[in-house]
């Protein structure tokens, strides 16, 4: 069994992206756009509920209870890249 790092960090991006620190050091950009067609992340359309996220134990979380597998949250992001100045 793996041990999924847990998010201490978090702040939300353009199109539905999120920027995650997470316990390892690891910054990592989850995109949710997959997920907000999706019947329990229908409210996450609307870009002032979304920004509403916050850190929970080992995932992130909105307000009615909206989560993500900590294992997908971590294993599905990608390494974050800054842009150039």
């Amino acid at each position: 069994m793996y041990i999924v790092p847990k998010p201490i960090e978090i702040k939300v991006l353009e199109n539905y992206k999120i920027w995650l620190k997470f316990e390892d050091g690891e910054e990592k950009t989850f995109d949710m756009e997959k997920y907000i067609h999706k019947k329990f992340y229908h409210k996450l359309k609307d870009r002032k509920y979304f920004e509403n996220v916050k850190v929970v134990e080992n995932t992130i979380q909105w307000k009615d209870g909206e989560d993500v597998a900590p294992e997908n949250l971590y294993y599905d992001s990608v390494k974050f890249e800054q842009k150039p100045l």
